[in-house]
């Protein structure tokens, strides 16, 4: 699992404690219903960057864990 990965899945965790009702300490802070925009910030910010981990990944073929690429010489 990722940085990107771990980061956000806890703020998935944050946001659904706050929409449940609970106070929740998150990156030495309490939140509350009133740090929801907040949250749902970081949560967009980490999916960005989640996704362009995967969209990487899905780029660069691997064989044994090593990437490499092609070159074309038409």
């Amino acid at each position: 699992m990722t940085t990107a990965t771990t980061m956000l899945q806890q703020y998935l965790d944050a946001e659904t404690a706050i929409l449940a009702g609970k106070t929740v300490q998150f990156a030495g802070r309490t939140h509350t219903m009133e740090s929801l925009d907040m949250i749902q910030k970081g949560r967009r910010e980490w999916e960005v960057r989640v996704n362009a981990e995967a969209a990487k990944a899905a780029r660069t073929p691997t064989i044994g864990g090593l990437g490499y690429k092609v070159a074309r010489f038409d």
